[in-house]
């Protein structure tokens, strides 16, 4: 396996894994605070912005090289 494969598969997974764990983050945060059905999709939505974001960076970065 040549170093840019790993690379590639450890910041997919690894990445993947630390999105995942941050969604949990925020359902905790809007459960212990007793946020609400609105309350918590502010909180979804605010902070899962930034992770719509950089999936759309890889996406387009991976398009453009192409």
């Amino acid at each position: 396996m040549s170093e840019e494969t790993f690379t590639t598969l450890s910041v997919s997974i690894l990445c993947t894994g630390l999105i995942i764990y941050m969604g949990f983050i925020i359902y905790r945060l809007a459960a212990d605070s007793k946020a609400g059905k609105y309350g918590s999709l502010v909180l979804f939505f605010t902070l899962g912005f930034g992770v719509f974001g950089f999936i759309v960076k890889t996406i387009l970065t991976e398009l453009l090289q192409k």
